[in-house]
């Protein structure tokens, strides 16, 4: 009796054996592997089209509310609008290229709203494309996801589908800070990437004399301990970057005289582990800019030898976007602290330095 039940357990167990031997090499495994990792991005996916579904919906009551006509039409336009970037090959004069095409797509964007709500305000409208870009972020995160989820499963690539899904927590995390940005602006809240124009804003003792130089962007002049200091930032409370680089290369140029600083102002997205709100110096333009305006800074700079400065605030991506906190407000108030340093170790008096506060004007003044 013992002998015949060990004998049924060794044929049972060379049976299993077998079976998991055919289903090793018949990639049954995988095949099973892939459906967990499928069942799990089908199931974020979902997460990320209802946070793009209502930050749609959110952006048509918005709309609607400041009575926008055709608001459906005008936020189908802006997200599936899109810029073909410059040929790179033949690199001779791609900033030239690329200049001409970022602002067509600003002024597109500006004319679109200025038609679809002509009753409503400059911040108003300058809310509404936040709002839609927001919209079009989210948009484009859940088709790319669905885009390389449907490609892996059609030419069954386990490959393609292991990486979505060690990728997912990670986009799922970015789709969130979009969501929540949506809060921020609407409430018209100053943002993490609104140091740089607060710190202007705080060296101008919040001056209300403050006049549009360029596209969506202003500058005023004070008085730090003899030095004449002009400040530069996009014009607010609206959400704007404006034209920072393209407004400091006019001013330069008309002023008839060689300024002693040139100084940039800006948010700088920190590494795990750094300290949000801390404040670190150093050379060249701080501008995350993706290349006109940050090159326009560059060149006057050289041109005129202007010793070319940078402050930036470190902050992670998602207080970038989002109201600003207690941390990056402090970083503010050492920025501030440090340009004046900067300004009065750097230049005479009787000298004239420039500062420009880069970034994001929501709920600047």
């Amino acid at each position: 009796m013992v002998q015949d039940l060990t004998s049924w357990i060794q044929a049972i167990s060379q049976l299993l054996f077998i079976i998991f031997l055919l289903a090793f090499f018949l990639g049954l495994n995988q095949r099973i592997q892939l459906y967990i990792w499928t069942r799990d991005i089908r199931g974020k996916l979902t997460v990320l089209e209802g946070m793009a579904e209502d930050a749609r919906r959110r952006t048509l009551d918005f709309l609607v509310k400041n009575e926008a006509k055709n608001p459906e039409t005008t936020l189908n336009r802006i997200t599936e609008f899109f810029v073909i970037q410059p040929v790179s090959i033949e690199p001779v004069d791609i900033i030239k290229r690329l200049d001409v095409l970022v602002n067509l797509r600003n002024r597109r964007f500006k004319e679109e709203f200025a038609r679809a709500m002509p009753g409503s305000s400059e911040v108003v409208r300058s809310k509404a494309e936040v709002l839609s870009e927001i919209t079009a972020a989210l948009t484009f995160l859940f088709k790319a996801v669905r885009h390389y989820l449907l490609l892996g499963e059609k030419t069954r690539n386990w490959v393609l589908i292991m990486q979505l899904q060690l990728l997912m927590p990670e986009l799922l995390k970015m789709a969130d800070t979009y969501r929540k940005a949506l809060n921020d602006f609407l409430a018209g809240y100053p943002i993490g990437d609104s140091a740089g124009p607060l710190v202007a804003a705080k060296l101008a003792n919040y001056t209300a004399n403050w006049k549009e130089i360029e596209w969506e962007t202003v500058s005023t002049e004070v008085n730090i301990e003899g030095r004449r200091v002009i400040l530069v930032k996009a014009k607010g409370p609206m959400p704007t970057v404006g034209k920072p680089g393209s407004a400091v290369e006019k001013l330069v140029r008309e002023m008839g005289e060689r300024p002693n600083l040139l100084l940039t102002v800006d948010a700088a997205l920190k590494l795990e582990g750094e300290e949000s709100g801390s404040v670190v110096e150093g050379v060249g333009a701080a501008i995350g800019d993706i290349g006109p305006e940050k090159i326009r800074f560059e060149r006057v700079a050289a041109e005129y030898n202007i010793p070319l400065r940078a402050l930036v605030i470190k902050m992670s991506m998602e207080e970038a976007i989002s109201a600003m906190n207690k941390q990056i407000y402090e970083g503010v108030e050492r920025a501030v602290q440090r340009a004046k340093e900067i300004i009065i170790s750097e230049t005479k008096p009787g000298d004239t330095a420039i500062v420009a506060g880069i970034g994001n004007t929501s709920g600047v003044l």
